[in-house]
């Protein structure tokens, strides 16, 4: 299994900055073949607050070894305080899911 996901989720000003380093390979199709191994990568990340989606993107063979993703949203608009925690998912190629929470500072 894949190990965890590392988060940072800070409010400041009505604003969520959210850091993540998903840890994955990441193998696209061309580096499996060189490597004669089974490609697979990250295909989709969601990441919800509240049950509510802030972050949802759908992702190709072309990211790099243990992305890093940063993103913002507005906590006003999901209601989302500190304290509350913050869901980052990520499913890859081969169908595995990794979750992982960090509390809203």
């Amino acid at each position: 299994m894949a190990k965890k996901t590392r988060i940072k989720a800070k409010l400041k000003k009505g604003v969520v900055t959210v850091k993540a380093l998903a840890n994955h390979a990441n193998l696209s199709y061309q580096e499996a073949e060189r490597a004669k191994k089974e490609a697979n990568f990250i295909t989709y990340v969601v990441a919800k607050v509240n049950d509510k989606i802030v972050y949802e993107v759908s992702t190709s063979q072309f990211l790099s070894k243990n992305p890093y993703m940063k993103f913002k949203f507005n906590a006003d608009a999901v209601g989302a305080k500190k304290g509350d925690k913050l869901v980052f998912t990520w499913v890859d190629l081969k169908g595995n899911t990794r979750e992982d929470s960090k509390k809203i500072k």
